[in-house]
C-alpha cells in the first residue's frame, strides 16, 4: 500500500504558473508508473501526464509544451509543473501510481487537488 498526498494546487490567472507535488507515503522504487490525472466539472477523468520507473514521459496532446512532469525517487515525491495555464486547464488534479503486487497491477490515487485559472 502507499498514500499519496498532493498539493499546490490553487487559483491563478490565465498564463500563470502552478507547481503540483505529490508525496508518497514510502519509497517509489518500486513504483512502475507515477503520473496526474484531471477531472473538470461534467467530464471524465483524463491523462495528463506521466512518468515511468526508468524516467519516459507521456503527455496529453493538450498539456504538451506547457507541462512537466518530474520525478524524484529520493523524496518519494512526483511534480507536475504547469505553465502557461488556460481557462480550460480548470479541474481537480489527482496523482496516481501503480505497481505489481503479486503479478498483478495494484493502482492507487491521491485525494485531489483544486486547479482554477481564472481567464
Amino acid at each position: 500500500q502507499v498514500q499519496l498526498v498532493e498539493s499546490g494546487g490553487g487559483l491563478v490567472q490565465a498564463g500563470g504558473s502552478l507547481r503540483l507535488s505529490c508525496a508518497a507515503s514510502r519509497n517509489i522504487f518500486r513504483l512502475n508508473t507515477m503520473g496526474w490525472y484531471r477531472q473538470a466539472p461534467g467530464e471524465q477523468r483524463e491523462l495528463v501526464a506521466t512518468i515511468t520507473s526508468d524516467g519516459s514521459t507521456n503527455y496529453a496532446d493538450s498539456v504538451k509544451g506547457r507541462f512537466t512532469i518530474s520525478r524524484d525517487n529520493a523524496q518519494k515525491t512526483v511534480y507536475l509543473q504547469m505553465n502557461s495555464l488556460k481557462p480550460e486547464d480548470t479541474a481537480v488534479v489527482y496523482c496516481y501510481a501503480d505497481e505489481t503486487y503479486f503479478g498483478k497491477s495494484v493502482a492507487y490515487w491521491g485525494q485531489g487537488t483544486q486547479v482554477t485559472v481564472s481567464s
